[in-house]
């Protein structure tokens, strides 16, 4: 991709009310544009990061035996009805009216709209389970939208749905979806802790997040450092300096963002919606059902929270919008004509390229953008380095420059890349 032609306008400063160090990077770095409170369109850098998350994310779902589907934004009032959510859930819906004068809901979470449809295809014990998982758009009616994409009124979820016999087989599978969990958090360059909370209004039992410390948090978390116990403090019965009731060991508090949770949901949408199928001895029963979500664009803030320095942020490689960032620094034709080779070179072999080609811009200002920015590679070609017959590569996360030979530059920095 030829920089001259990405649609991007880096910003040089913040406005004040912006204090998340996420959104402010998010905005300078043109990432993201604000049309109205809580609300985010995502330009051509962000949506890329997002489908990165997405493809990683669905990996992980294709993996465990989930299947994709996409289900409706808008909602009839009468399947909220059903649930009994349509006045009681929090925070409360969106509502609208037709012309015929019809209510209806943007969907705020689907497992009214799951319920219905796998209550018509699901009959017997040899139909289940069920795993259905999306990629949607949540519209949530928040009181408080704060930290740019980290509290939003709009968002992409994934959201996972799974249909079991009974609770032995949900409870094998709700282990599966936590062990997934923590590999895509990891992938995306998080260290997530599993964390017990309570059900939200969406189960009275107690239900687990999936929370990156981090002093911009939301959450309050006591937990050991010995062992995984963890607990959001709103449900905790122990604090910071007492023993671990798992180990012993001396918990510790820290605040942190929530980048996922799951839910046991027992039968209770099942009921609803008088979903039941008939078990291995002839009886009718309701089965057993449990939903797990990740918020992207929340992903896509806490990733920047905890990637980042002075400069600008720091993209982990699986996420990165680009791989590499070549830039050329005013350059002989020839020169340059090396330098557009290297970057198709790269791209040939499917690692994404940024080549900053442009001519009106100093140096300098390329530099600090490329900082800015933060793709994981940087390759600056300059006068000097192809008069000593070399290029500089450096990583975005490390301070030191390498200085690499122009014939050997493919090799020598896809070694750097493993």
């Amino acid at each position: 991709m030829l920089q001259s032609k990405l649609f991007s306008k880096t910003k040089k400063e913040t406005p004040k009310d912006i204090k998340a160090i996420s959104h402010q990077l998010l905005y300078r770095a043109d990432f993201i544009e604000q049309l109205g409170s809580g609300i985010y369109s995502l330009l051509p850098l962000g949506l890329r990061v997002q489908q990165k998350i997405i493809g990683i994310i669905r990996e992980e779902m294709l993996d465990i035996g989930a299947q994709e589907v996409l289900l409706p934004s808008l909602h009839p009032k009468e399947i909220w009805e059903k649930s009994g959510r349509w006045e009681t859930i929090n925070p409360p819906l969106f509502k609208l009216k037709d012309g015929h004068k019809r209510e209806f809901a943007l969907g705020s979470t689907h497992e009214e709209v799951m319920t219905k449809i796998v209550k018509e295809r699901v009959s017997s014990y040899k139909d289940l389970p069920v795993l259905l998982f999306q990629f949607q758009t949540k519209f949530r009616n928040e009181i408080r939208y704060t930290g740019g994409l980290l509290r939003t009124r709009e968002f992409v979820m994934k959201d996972l749905y799974s249909f079991h016999q009974n609770e032995a087989d949900f409870r094998k599978f709700y282990e599966k979806v936590a062990e997934s969990y923590l590999k895509i958090f990891k992938r995306c360059g998080l260290q997530a802790k599993r964390v017990k909370a309570s059900g939200l209004g969406f189960t009275n039992s107690f239900t687990d997040e999936f929370q990156v410390l981090t002093p911009v948090g939301e959450d309050t978390v006591v937990y050991c450092e010995k062992c995984g116990f963890a607990q959001n403090k709103e449900i905790a019965k122990v604090k910071a300096g007492d023993k671990c009731p798992e180990c012993g060991g001396k918990l510790r508090q820290q605040r942190g963002i929530e980048v996922g949770n799951i839910f046991p949901l027992g039968t209770k949408y099942a009921q609803a919606f008088n979903l039941y199928f008939i078990d291995k001895d002839g009886k009718k029963r309701l089965p057993v059902m449990g939903s797990y979500g990740i918020g992207i664009g929340r992903l896509i803030a806490t990733i920047v929270e905890i990637n980042h320095d002075e400069k600008g942020i720091v993209w982990p490689w699986q996420v990165a919008p680009f791989k590499i960032h070549i830039l050329n620094l005013r350059l002989s034709q020839k020169e340059a004509a090396w330098l557009s080779h290297l970057a198709q070179e790269f791209e040939e072999q499917g690692i994404e390229v940024l080549y900053d080609d442009r001519e009106d811009v100093s140096n300098g200002e390329k530099l600090v953008e490329a900082d800015l920015l933060g793709l994981p590679l940087r390759i600056i070609g300059s006068e000097k380095s192809f008069q000593s017959g070399k290029v500089e590569v450096k990583k975005r996360s490390e301070e030191k420059t390498i200085m690499v030979d122009l014939k050997e530059a493919v090799p020598g920095v896809k070694k750097l890349l493993q």
